[in-house]
């Protein structure tokens, strides 16, 4: 189910841009350091059920499970890390986020460090970091954004699960190449595509966001290729849920590179995207199929492909966008068109049995459950929460 959550949900923390009040920007920066043997401290990582990099670092000699996010222009420690000096945390305004608009704190740092990387002095944006942004069932402690990695070029590893921190200006292998660089005004990572000979940009490049592409209306309508069939997903980020538009497209290219088969969702008229004005994002969906090199500084990013780069991503042939609460499974969102549409599957429906076994909360890293998006003609009986339900048959297609 870990992968299926993934291509049905774009849970993501990014774009995260402060506004008013005493800002990040006007706090100070800290000082970072970038340690001789860098290049040999690889940081292992794994994926959340939702797509993004999860990985552990120190913040103030405390452990932190962190989410690494070039799509957010400020780091955000959780609250919940915060509470434990809550005389520290000072007011910050509010910042845009996926979904609307967030409380935000500051927090001062000591010492933050991940592989090679150690900063001294600066400080945290404080938020509210719920795990429905990750898609599973445990919040993170951390969302490392552009204010800790600017200055160094990421080399992230995805098919071995591993990134590290180099200095700029490093090429440690060779792929194809696109521009690169951080806007002065929303302050992330932000780069281009092309997507049926229309330009996209900016687009921001969003490791925090586990889906493929996102682009606003106006550019889809421009340039949607013919026939190509859409359906309907769901968003989430800190400030909310929302609805998007989603389809897979056969082309966009990204500099040099030729991408095919690529899941595009479509934000409404007044998605994030929109509001800062960028053309969309291109998310860890997208990049995981790649060894990436982003490098702001050197004004490039570096895409090798990985054994699974020519591979169509999954699609959802059930229709049902679920979240996993303990014992059961919750509906987040049916799919426009779907199975599920059709049986008379609704929002907040509860699974506590799938094909007879119960639902634990193990069940979204068990293979098992990726039959949201199983074989096409597979009959699914899924088992509601209220006692003496019956099993209800959902037959699998395609339906996008």
């Amino acid at each position: 189910m870990a992968r299926a959550l993934g291509v049905m949900l774009l849970l993501t923390a990014a774009p995260l841009l402060a506004q008013k009040a005493v800002t990040p920007n006007e706090r100070p920066p800290g000082s970072v350091h970038l340690a001789d043997d860098a290049d040999a401290r690889w940081i292992a990582f794994d994926l959340t059920p939702a797509n993004q990099i999860l990985f552990r670092m120190t913040v103030d000699g405390r452990p932190a499970t962190a989410i690494l996010d070039t799509g957010a222009s400020f780091s955000v420690l959780s609250r919940r890390f915060a509470g434990a000096d809550p005389a520290r945390v000072r007011p910050g305004g509010t910042a845009a986020a996926i979904g609307g608009t967030v409380t935000i704190g500051w927090l001062p740092t000591d010492t933050v460090s991940m592989g090679g990387l150690t900063r001294t002095g600066g400080g945290m944006v404080v938020a509210d970091l719920p795990a429905r942004i990750t898609g599973g069932a445990q919040p993170v402690d951390l969302l490392v954004g552009r204010d800790l990695t600017v200055g160094v070029a990421l080399d992230i590893d995805y098919p071995a699960r591993r990134f590290r921190l180099l200095p700029s200006g490093s090429l440690p292998f060779q792929g194809s190449q696109a521009p690169l660089t951080v806007s002065p005004a929303r302050q992330v990572y932000e780069g281009e595509a092309v997507l049926r000979g229309r330009q996209l940009r900016p687009m921001i490049v969003d490791t925090g966001d586990g889906s493929g592409v996102t682009i606003t209306p106006a550019e889809w309508t421009a340039a949607r290729p013919n026939g190509v069939p859409v359906t309907t997903a769901i968003a989430y980020g800190l400030g909310g849920s929302t609805t998007v538009e989603l389809a897979i497209v056969p082309l966009i290219r990204v500099g040099t590179l030729s991408a095919r088969n690529v899941e595009v969702r479509v934000e409404p008229a007044d998605g994030a995207s929109r509001s800062i004005g960028a053309a969309g994002r291109i998310g860890s969906g997208f990049l995981g199929r790649y060894r990436v090199l982003l490098d702001p500084g050197a004004s490039r990013m570096v895409l090798r492909p990985g054994p699974d780069a020519d591979r169509p991503p999954p699609r959802s042939t059930s229709g049902l966008v679920l979240g996993l609460a303990r014992d059961r499974l919750r509906v987040l969102h049916v799919m426009r068109g779907s199975p599920a549409e059709q049986a008379g599957w609704k929002t907040d429906n509860t699974i506590c049995a799938v094909d007879g076994r119960a639902i634990d909360p193990g069940y979204a890293a068990d293979p098992a459950a990726g039959w949201t998006a199983g074989e096409p003609g597979r009959i699914v009986r899924l088992t509601g929460c209220t006692p003496g339900s019956p099993p209800r048959p959902l037959t699998l297609r395609r339906f996008y």
